[in-house]
């Protein structure tokens, strides 16, 4: 597929995924990006997955048209992108291969060498001339691995993001962008916010009409709406207005506050409610909800004097993201002593600028003054 007269895209798309590294739930697959610049000296970006190397090099033969490619640039060293590595070497002897210095070391962790004949190492500023295109390279450690670069071709103005800007799903799939790279960045990168701030800044100064990721879709409208996301996440800024209830119940008791409270927050005209079952519902979708808007409720058991499992989980989820700026109510459940509140606030603690409204305390089942507690509750919600 051309890009532009110059960039064209050989990379595939995998409907056979259940599970992206091994965790996350991809039904509409996943997209593994790679492209080729054709100038007087051709670039390749990245291969894809282990399973695809035959589509890939096919698809690349195409690209070439009977050509030989001078560089493979590799941005990031994850196997979903770097799997053929040694095969593109075997297949092309003369060309290099240019990367991070850490980026090397990983070749030979993964593939017993480090092609040291062969190697362009590149840092912040480097360039590469390929005749009318000029390649500027950009560090881009933790997003969201250490060796990551980015590529910025100053002819066709496209910046190559690496992992960045990426999304679950095949591209062939027609589905809203934001959603599943929401669920993406918070479950993949979300723990870097502040190196993503970094990358950013410096792609602020640099003009950018196309954004090619190495999963998902090529971006090249509403480029703004794209970075503007990408702001407000990783600086856990609040995204939407609205209220997460995540809940664990084990007889009932604890859901039925949840459900309770969620029909208060509608009642009272929330702009969202999203209510997700722990136990039972994705985890990724329920992480991404919590960092989309800026309240969140957590109702569950006491048990065995800690939280509930799933529950424990969730929060260990979003603590390890660095969980901040946002609005927190606990309902806790206990027959006879209520800990979970306590708990809770402790896996908190150094969560930065988490507000804690009033607890809501259910002594094995709902009461009236219980009910009052939602009522009050869902107030200081909305």
């Amino acid at each position: 597929m051309n890009i532009t007269n110059d960039i064209k895209y050989i990379g595939v798309d995998d409907h056979n995924i259940d599970l992206f590294e091994g965790q996350y739930d991809v039904p509409n697959g996943m997209a593994y990006n790679s492209y080729v610049i054709t100038d007087e000296k051709i670039a390749v970006f990245d291969t894809v997955d282990a399973h695809f190397g035959d589509k890939w090099l096919e698809n690349l033969d195409g690209a070439l048209g009977g050509k030989s490619p001078d560089y493979l640039i590799v941005q990031h060293m994850e196997p979903d992108h770097s799997a053929n590595i040694k095969v593109f070497a075997e297949k092309f002897p003369e060309a290099k291969i240019v990367a991070s210095k850490q980026a090397f070391v990983m070749m030979k962790q993964f593939f017993g060498s480090d092609f040291a004949d062969r190697q362009i190492v590149v840092g912040e500023g480097s360039t590469l001339e390929l005749g009318r295109h000029t390649l500027k390279f950009i560090v881009a450690p933790m997003v969201h691995w250490p060796e990551v670069i980015m590529t910025y071709d100053n002819t066709d103005k496209a910046l190559f993001s690496a992992d960045a800007f990426g999304k679950f799903g095949a591209r062939d799939t027609d589905e809203d962008w934001a959603c599943e790279a929401r669920r993406y960045y918070f479950g993949i990168v979300g723990k870097y916010g502040a190196q993503v701030q970094a990358v950013l800044k410096k792609a602020a100064a640099l003009d950018i009409q196309k954004i090619l990721p190495l999963h998902g879709p090529i971006l090249t409208e509403n480029l703004a709406y794209h970075i503007d996301l990408y702001k407000t996440w990783s600086s856990y800024g609040v995204e939407s207005e609205g209220v997460v209830i995540a809940y664990t119940s084990v007889y009932g008791h604890t859901k039925e506050a949840a459900e309770i409270l969620a029909k208060k927050l509608e009642g009272k005209g929330c702009p969202k409610v999203s209510v997700t079952d722990l136990a039972r519902d994705d985890m990724a979708e329920a992480v991404e909800d919590a960092f989309r808007y800026g309240k969140l409720v957590l109702a569950t058991t006491t048990y065995n004097m800690d939280v509930f499992p799933f529950m424990r989980e969730f929060i260990e989820h979003l603590t390890e993201r660095n969980y901040q700026n946002r609005t927190l109510a606990i309902i806790e459940n206990g027959s006879w002593s209520p800990n979970a509140a306590k708990v809770i606030k402790g896996i908190f603690e150094n969560s930065k600028n988490i507000t804690f409204l009033d607890t809501v305390t259910i002594k094995s089942a709902l009461t009236d003054e219980n009910t009052e507690q939602l009522e009050a509750l869902a107030n200081a919600l909305v």
